[in-house]
């Protein structure tokens, strides 16, 4: 496995159950789910593989805690947007649109934790996969009722196109197609507003 930059003395820090979603988030960031096993988990959290399996029954159940704690911080950026510009979604939108064009830097190396995750979970039915779905649902739901605030023709679709625009910008930052992509993302995501 590849060696990721540690953070000293963090790890001492936390209690048990964070310091081992801490270091499952390093190493599913930088290794990916699949090539992390549990005893990689442990030494980076300074703890056993029991103590990780008295907090989660299975690997499977922290990565679905892991994913809970991304979506959370997406939810977070809504709620942040909604409460900078009340009354305003035209102005909520567009900050969506730059919490991701903000983030993309960050992703130029391992890239989005749910598309790297989807890719690593095909099966439907794997709780982490349903907790990206669930997530991506409640986040389309909200972007559709900006866009209805926000007076647009066909809220659905509006949507649709700047889903499509926010996902396709971290995909191809991530595999390094498209230069300037945070400033391109803007520039898309306000064009469809303007229509």
């Amino acid at each position: 496995m590849t060696s990721t930059v540690r953070r000293p003395g963090r790890v001492a820090k936390l209690p048990p159950r964070e310091r081992i979603l801490d270091a499952a988030e390093e190493l599913f960031q930088s290794e990916g789910i699949r090539r992390v096993g549990v005893q990689a988990i442990a030494e980076r959290a300074e703890t056993t593989k029991m103590a990780i399996y008295r907090h989660f029954d299975t690997k499977d159940a922290l990565v679905a805690e892991w994913l809970r704690i991304v979506a959370a911080d997406y939810q977070a950026a809504f709620d942040r947007v909604e409460a900078e510009h009340p009354g305003r979604p035209r102005e909520q939108i567009l900050g969506l649109a730059r919490f991701i064009a903000e983030g993309l830097p960050v992703l130029s190396h391992r890239g989005c934790p749910f598309i790297n995750s989807l890719a690593e979970l095909p099966d439907r039915s794997h709780p982490a996969r349903q907790v990206i779905e669930e997530h991506k649902a409640r986040q389309t739901r909200r972007l559709v009722g900006m866009c209805a605030a926000a007076g647009l023709a066909d809220p659905e679709q509006v949507a649709a196109q700047i889903t499509f625009v926010l996902e396709g910008a971290q995909v191809s930052t991530q595999n390094g197609s498209i230069d300037r992509a945070g400033e391109r993302l803007m520039a898309i995501v306000e064009g469809i507003l303007d229509q």
